[in-house]
């Protein structure tokens, strides 16, 4: 009798719907930049916590923004953005508060990044909506081989001893917001009437004083070679510092004393997530030691985990932020790019 009874349990054990099923695997959907989930890190992730991941890449801010409103929200659990536009993610509901309690690796996180209340954007109402990953400043690159004693301020963009041979970014809000801090003003993203006159009068000073001005790293290295080029504005700072040296160039890197700017990549949970916890392992995995090396030995970014050579404790360093009027910066650049006087202004 007892054996008939242990023998009906094994049965009902093993035909019970979903006894013998595998239960199906969880799928994290990740939504990032090129570099920051490479495969074998993807892979690892996968094998550690019985997992599948789901990729996609994006290559602009516009491009994030899109796939993340798609579909409701609903199409991915955790991505990365920067803090100028986490806000709008915030706003919207997209992002949604993450849990510190399972992120310990934030621990391990340098002090810059620790204090989470200093960095714009990243907290509102007390609760934390992203988590740092990976940064860079906007640096003033020199020539080793033409100024012998390092810049310490943007204003070297401006010195006319070295007329013809700077490099500028053809962009206007990063333009319009060193030349502020050149000129002293507080909030470089938040230009009132007066201050837009200022900036873009200095602006036209600058034209007259470049070669030219560059759009991608790439285009900087050739022109750095097939020029006597003394200063450049690094937009792409460490990668494109690497890159320069990479392709032979004597060159030295500095943030100036009136502020560098610089962008900050975040990792950001969605409303959409279908497991939060797991979104947020996935952010405390970047944060590993191993992981965050990759980064920067792959993509020659710096991580938060450790400090960069490129990077002191003691530089000021400016989070980059909305600003005012996109479009009145973008209208009063191409006019001054395109050689308008003064007195059109």
């Amino acid at each position: 009798m007892l054996l008939k009874r242990l023998l009906l349990l094994l049965y009902l054990f093993i035909w019970l719907p979903g006894c013998s099923e595998p239960q199906p695997e969880s799928i994290l959907r990740v939504l990032t930049w090129p570099g920051y989930a490479d495969p074998d890190l993807v892979k690892a992730f996968e094998e550690r916590y019985h997992v599948h991941v789901e990729v996609t890449f994006i290559d602009t801010d516009d491009d994030l923004w899109a796939k993340a409103n798609q579909n409701e929200s609903q199409d991915f659990d955790v991505l990365a953005v920067n803090t100028a536009e986490l806000q709008r993610y915030v706003d919207s509901g997209l992002s949604v508060p993450i849990d510190l309690n399972n992120i310990p690796n934030t621990q391990t996180q340098l002090p810059r990044f620790k204090d989470l209340a200093s960095i714009p954007g990243i907290m509102r109402g007390g609760k934390i909506y992203a988590i740092p990953y990976t940064y860079s400043t906007m640096g003033l690159i020199y020539n080793r081989q033409m100024v012998k004693s390092p810049p310490d301020s943007m204003a070297a963009m401006w010195d006319q001893n070295y007329q013809g041979k700077v490099l500028a970014f053809d962009a206007s809000n990063h333009n319009f917001s060193i030349t502020a801090l050149i000129l002293g003003i507080a909030d470089p993203f938040q230009l009132d009437d007066e201050q837009f006159t200022q900036v873009q009068r200095k602006l036209v000073e600058l034209r007259r004083n470049v070669l030219t001005f560059y759009s991608a790293p790439e285009e900087a290295v050739d022109l750095f070679q097939n020029n006597q080029i003394a200063y450049i504005f690094g937009n792409y700072g460490s990668q494109q510092v690497k890159q320069l040296r990479d392709a032979g160039a004597d060159i030295g890197y500095v943030n100036v004393k009136e502020g560098t700017l610089a962008w900050l990549d975040c990792w950001s949970v969605t409303k959409g997530a279908k497991d939060h916890k797991l979104a947020e392992t996935w952010i405390n995995y970047t944060l590993e030691q191993s992981v965050s090396d990759a980064l920067s030995a792959r993509q020659g970014l710096p991580n938060t985990v450790e400090p960069s050579n490129l990077i002191k404790s003691s530089d000021k360093i400016i989070w980059l932020q909305p600003v005012e009027d996109f479009e009145k910066r973008g209208q009063l650049w191409q006019k001054i790019r395109s050689g308008d006087s003064l007195q059109k202004f």
